[in-house]
């Protein structure tokens, strides 16, 4: 027996992984980041296969980690993590800064960035692991990281009470009708019926 619910147990952050291939400037929404080694500093990141930030860092190796603090707006979550980078410039108005890499980062609702470097990467079907040595580290300010927990509870907003349907527990989109068929994806974030509970 797997219940998919007890993987939400698991601690995660939210971050904005950002990368750049010729002039073009992407990032996404991730919620794994961790550190592998203190000395050299490396760090494993984990992200989708379909992602187009995924991969512009399969074609340059390079990369920045932005940390999000509790104080990150819903909006800033739907720009970066809900919408295809191959279709939207999310860089467009000017957001974030450049890192010594080249690669931008988010200046606002962030209190540290990491950028890194590939040194190999794992695949994971529907994920790739990306491995990287640390080349910059900067903290921005002390305000907490926001945890995926805390973004359900407290920034994510709450769906509407319908009679019947089900609500996608990733992006919050609400499916309309008695029953969800089973090889639904959600239209927002692309998840698909295993990540989706039923209207209570």
């Amino acid at each position: 027996m797997i219940d998919n619910t007890a993987m939400f147990k698991v601690p995660y952050g939210l971050f904005v992984l950002s990368a750049k291939e010729g002039d073009k400037d992407n990032g996404c929404i991730i919620n794994t980041v961790m550190q592998v080694n203190s000395y050299p500093q490396s760090v494993a990141i984990a992200v989708n296969k379909d992602s187009y930030t995924c991969k512009m860092i399969q074609q340059t190796g390079i990369f920045n980690v932005s940390v999000l603090t509790e104080s990150v707006p819903f909006n800033l979550i739907q720009h970066y993590g809900f919408q295809k980078g191959e279709k939207v410039d999310k860089f467009a108005e000017g957001q974030g800064l450049r890192s010594e890499n080249g690669v931008k980062y988010i200046d606002e609702y962030t209190n540290a960035y990491i950028s890194g470097k590939v040194t190999r990467f794992v695949d994971c079907s529907s994920h790739l692991i990306f491995l990287a040595d640390v080349t910059e580290a900067v903290i921005l300010s002390d305000a907490p990281s926001v945890t995926y927990t805390y973004y359900q509870e407290h920034i994510k907003p709450k769906p509407e009470k319908k009679a019947t349907g089900y609500v996608c527990k990733v992006c919050g989109y609400v499916y309309e009708g008695a029953s969800l068929p089973q090889d639904y994806i959600c239209p927002i974030c692309g998840h698909g019926s295993a990540d989706f509970e039923a209207l209570k």
